[in-house]
């Protein structure tokens, strides 16, 4: 073999060198890139996971201390604490405007007047007088 084809067969090969060097390098140059972007990304989720639960602690909090302190309130009520109930015509029609209609809940049991403890089926009660305003 003459001494131009040894050269260049050695050009080629130093050409191939070189540009599997470049892809090499320019490999690992994308690796870095996606460690970085992925490095990124995880930093920018755990702090915007830790904000948005700062944000719903600090939004929350207010709110379950009101309830909680609304549930301590309620469990100091008696249930059996008379509560008022209003007729209507659905419930009680026969006593609205009545001035004997007591309407008070006593322990879950209502006392709609004293002639008539559990109200009055029809339209128009017999002891039926007209509310003084």
């Amino acid at each position: 073999m003459e001494q131009w084809q040894k050269d260049l067969i050695g050009m080629i090969e130093t050409v191939a060198d070189e540009v599997e060097q470049f892809f090499v390098e320019m490999n690992d140059m994308i690796d870095a890139f996606f460690e970085i972007t992925e490095e990124i990304t995880e930093e920018v989720q755990s702090t915007f996971v830790a904000d948005i639960d700062l944000f719903l602690q600090e939004l929350t909090e207010p709110i379950l201390e009101i309830y909680w302190e609304l549930e301590d309130i309620t469990e100091d009520v008696d249930p059996g604490f008379p509560y008022a109930v209003e007729a209507t015509r659905e419930k009680n029609a026969a006593c609205i405007g009545c001035s004997n209609y007591h309407g008070q809940v006593y322990s879950g049991n209502l006392l709609v007047c004293g002639m008539h403890p559990h109200g009055w089926d029809d339209e128009s009660c017999p002891d039926w007088e007209k509310e003084i305003e």
